[in-house]
């Protein structure tokens, strides 16, 4: 197989598609869907997504330092979608989008009742990139649907029927091929 050179481009792929909730829940809040988000640490546990400043989320991020990341779903896959083409000084997105704003315990922006994973997160830096600003952010706290709980009290991410963004489409993790450390494992 051979392969063909691209210009240099965004194609990590796949990658989560996020709705971030940004404002207050009592006042302004909004949607935005992003895909540019990711682990950076994890003791402390730390997160970023990046936002384009002309975004309309953006200053309620920086003028309120806080955010929440709500993982997606294959039922949320339209919300997300239209979330992320649609402006939040345009539309009410929780209304138009039938969401329900779900009160956070360590910051006053809504999470998504409906998302099956909310992280709520605390803004520690902005780092200015070009098209994008980082925020590099403090995880608080992770709520998870309790239907995602399994029997023994562990969280079962294959009952959340997540999605991903790749090259344009969004597409379902339908299946596990395999676990941390499996190829080493020794067989029984």
């Amino acid at each position: 197989m051979s392969k063909v050179e691209w210009k240099p481009g965004t194609f990590i792929y796949p990658i989560p598609a996020v709705m971030v909730t940004s404002g207050d829940i009592e006042g302004e809040s909004n949607i935005m869907t992003v895909a540019w988000t990711g682990i950076l640490n994890s003791n402390p546990a730390i997160c970023y997504i990046s936002v384009r400043p002309e975004r309309y989320s953006y200053h309620l991020i920086k003028e309120s330092g806080e955010f929440a990341i709500n993982l997606t779903n294959e039922k949320l896959v339209y919300a997300t979608d239209w979330c992320g083409v649609r402006s939040g000084k345009d539309y009410d997105k929780f209304k138009e989008m039938h969401l329900t704003k779900e009160r956070a315990n360590h910051i006053k922006c809504p999470l998504i009742k409906e998302s099956p994973v909310s992280i709520e997160c605390r803004v520690k830096e902005i780092k200015s990139l070009g098209s994008h600003d980082l925020f590099i952010a403090d995880v608080l706290s992770i709520d998870a649907g309790d239907q995602y709980i399994d029997e023994k009290g562990a969280f079962d991410i294959s009952k959340c029927d997540l999605i991903a963004y790749a090259n344009g489409g969004y597409y379902s993790l339908d299946k596990k091929l395999g676990k941390f450390g499996f190829s080493v494992q020794k067989k029984k």
